[in-house]
């Protein structure tokens, strides 16, 4: 037996509005909201008394996905330090291809992302940069230019 596929990446935000409209103005769908509570709900994560709101992004192809998360109770657990840096181990980064680099980047300047460094270029082929998203989370670019 093998899996089917990947599904989502969920990202557990202190803002939801404010995360599903930078992933809006990077360009990904908003596929649905709900508000997630119950017996089920404490089963599947194992935590008592789970009460959230998460909002589905999917990418335009509908291929992939994010699950945005902003839970109400039990209270928000901080177990890393704000905004580490890249080589923290866990999760890495989110990386998405675009068409614009630079135009994309301009784009979630108003949501307050901002380059760890510079826009680079990888040989003739890729145009890359991380930026920092909601929750701190670091977003990798891609425009494909070879």
């Amino acid at each position: 037996m093998s899996i089917q596929r990947m599904d989502n990446v969920a990202i557990v935000v202190d803002d939801l509005d404010a995360a599903v409209a930078f992933f809006t103005d990077l360009g990904m769908e908003l596929e649905g909201r709900a508000q997630i509570e119950g017996l089920y709900a404490d089963r599947t994560v194992g935590l008592d008394g789970v009460r959230s709101d998460i909002a589905m992004m999917r990418t335009p192809d509908g291929h992939s996905k994010l699950e945005l998360t902003k839970y109400h109770a039990p209270a928000v657990s901080d177990a890393e330090p704000g905004n580490p840096p890249p080589n923290t181990l866990g999760l890495h980064r989110v990386m998405f291809a675009v068409d614009d680099i630079d135009d994309t980047i301009a784009r979630l300047r108003p949501h307050g992302a901002e380059l760890l460094g510079e826009v680079a270029r990888y040989e003739d082929i890729f145009r890359l940069c991380y930026l920092r998203g909601p929750a701190g989370i670091i977003v990798a670019l891609a425009e494909q230019i070879g």
